[in-house]
């Protein structure tokens, strides 16, 4: 039997939950797993027979934590996908203003960039906190973590959105190439 414990923030714990333990028992069901939910602390403990299926289940429940949907959450158990998680709080000085206009970088206005990057990756992304956190495909979602700290950095969201059109290029150009 394995087991893992991991604390999500208390305001995330009924989304977990989901209306009426919906949410919990199907991930329980897709990763063969045991959640139990302390609600007054937020922490979770995640048993099962097999130690992927735990490791798996404390990610999904991390990204729900993160501000993830748990239909997308769910993503990692089922497709295997990978959730990265960038601290803002790495590329930024401690001041709340700083945090902001970070994070508003990497919004853009009405959501474009944040909308943009999810589109040239394929990826779900949330900014959550101090996080922005990527769920997607492993090549993906490193892809995306990526132009997620070009932003961070400073760099201009049209170059990066440049950037980002040659990765998918090249990709295409490996599939391509790997199926002949």
């Amino acid at each position: 039997m394995y087991q893992e414990e991991l604390k999500i923030p208390k305001e995330r714990i009924p989304i977990l939950i989901g209306k009426k333990g919906v949410t919990r028992r199907s991930l329980e069901n897709n990763s063969n797993t045991k959640i139990v939910v302390n609600s007054k602390e937020g922490d979770v403990s995640i048993t099962g027979e097999e130690s992927l299926d735990v490791y798996n289940t404390r990610i999904a429940i991390q990204a729900i934590g993160r501000g993830f949907n748990p239909n997308i959450a769910l993503y990692i158990i089922t497709k295997d996908f990978l959730l990265e998680i960038v601290n803002i709080k790495e590329f930024t000085s401690d001041s709340k203003e700083s945090l902001m206009r970070v994070k508003a970088r990497i919004i853009g206005t009405e959501g474009k960039t944040k909308h943009i990057l999810e589109q040239y990756t394929n990826t779900d992304i949330s900014i959550y906190g101090k996080t922005v956190s990527i769920i997607g495909e492993p090549e993906n979602a490193i892809m995306a973590r990526r132009a997620v700290e070009m932003i961070l950095n400073g760099s201009k969201q049209g170059n990066i959105y440049l950037w980002l059109e040659k990765q998918q290029k090249s990709l295409k150009e490996m599939e391509s190439y790997n199926k002949q």
